[in-house]
């Protein structure tokens, strides 16, 4: 019997990708916009799936729609604040942390099979070893202590009610549809471009993985069995630096650029150490990385190569 999948946050990168390839498996999916979604990434596939206009933080209205969609399996990508952009605390909260709630409690009323929540690598705060599920959340922005009250609302609720619910807590995922503000895309349009690359020292670090990795890891947790309330990280359990990224990406496009190595000031939350501990992923849900950096940086530099073609044939 098919199933009907619910995914929030689905015009996001994350969200887009999931439901990218959902589509593609030929699944029943349903997604949540709010009225100023930018839909960008799902554009040409919205006919193929059932979108319905809700905001997760007017409770009554994700109740209704819940209701009448009742999904059997719903991936929670919503999120507001992972950009320096979206900088209001309170909507930070409201979207973050109320979103979450609202979903979770509109779910227990209608039934389902189970939740697959999408947690944050920053939630932990900084910490000199790679991290591991149980260590203590020392969250530094409002976006890191959102999303770890959003993952320990879920981990409780799941654990004093039963309730299927499992978080994903992600690292530095990257590839197609990223938003082009990030390191990776922003690194390769500009080298596309031949423009010159203005840059931190390059020594901070990040744990990336591509995000087909991911995607594989969502569509397997749900047809597995983990106990309530379970957090797990996904990342690749390996860090590289700025300097390393843009490094790998100008041999990978051949561009004749120059990095401008400090010409960007420090950001506060940036550390030289930030990798994960994916032991659990491995145990769990025998869940490791396929895809090497190389590998998903040359992919990604192929779409946006594409990409670029087809908006100058528009």
């Amino acid at each position: 019997m098919s199933k009907r999948f619910l995914v929030t946050g689905a015009t996001g990168f994350v969200g887009a990708n999931l439901v990218r390839r959902l589509v593609k498996n030929g699944d029943e999916v349903h997604i949540l916009t709010r009225q100023e979604s930018n839909k960008w990434r799902i554009v040409d596939i919205l006919d193929q799936v059932t979108e319905h206009q809700v905001d997760l933080r007017d409770r009554f209205r994700l109740q209704s729609t819940l209701s009448r969609v009742r999904p059997d399996i719903v991936y929670h990508c919503a999120a507001y604040g992972a950009y320096s952009f979206q900088q209001d605390a309170i909507q930070i909260a409201e979207v973050n942390l109320m979103g979450t709630v609202n979903l979770v409690m509109a779910l227990m009323e209608v039934g389902y099979e189970c939740l697959i929540n999408t947690g944050s690598s920053s939630e932990y705060g900084r910490k000199a070893k790679p991290m591991a599920e149980g260590d203590l959340l020392e969250p530094i922005t409002a976006y890191a202590a959102t999303k770890a009250a959003a993952t320990l609302f879920c981990q409780a609720i799941a654990r004093s009610r039963q309730q299927p619910i499992l978080t994903l807590r992600l690292f530095s995922p990257y590839g197609p549809y990223e938003d082009s503000t990030r390191l990776i895309p922003a690194v390769i349009k500009k080298c596309l471009a031949g423009e010159a690359l203005e840059l931190s020292s390059g020594e901070e670090a990040r744990d990336f993985f591509f995000v087909d990795d991911l995607v594989d890891l969502y569509l397997r947790v749900a047809s597995l069995r983990w106990s309530p309330g379970d957090i797990v990280n996904v990342g690749s359990g390996k860090q590289h630096t700025v300097r390393e990224i843009v490094n790998n990406v100008i041999a990978l496009t051949g561009a004749n650029v120059r990095p401008l190595w400090g010409a960007l000031p420090p950001r506060d939350f940036d550390t030289k150490f930030w990798v994960a501990d994916i032991t659990k992923a491995k145990l769990l849900f025998d869940w490791t990385p396929k895809v090497s950096l190389d590998e998903g940086l040359r992919r990604t530099i192929e779409w946006q190569r594409a990409s670029n073609k087809a908006s100058q044939q528009l």
